[in-house]
């Protein structure tokens, strides 16, 4: 993966936890629905097929995504 691509997907992720956050914080999508979504975006990348590349790749990114719902950085859990 490049320099450019990693930045890409840092500022993407970064993006995409904001827009998580203020639809929360609107009243948009509710916590449980938000942790629904990323559970299913997980699963999706978990059950992924491919090369053992690609599937070690897409198993990276499942990991990551159940690292945010651990870490509470996409809802705001008190």
């Amino acid at each position: 993966m490049t320099i450019d691509s990693e930045h890409a997907g840092q500022a993407a992720l970064s993006i995409c936890e904001a827009l998580l956050l203020a639809m929360n914080d609107s009243g948009l999508l509710p916590e449980h629905e938000i942790v629904g979504l990323l559970r299913d975006a997980a699963a999706s990348h978990q059950n992924a097929a491919g090369t053992e590349l690609e599937i070690a790749q897409h198993r990276s990114v499942a990991d990551l995504i159940n690292a945010v719902i651990a870490g509470g950085k996409s809802v705001r859990r008190l």
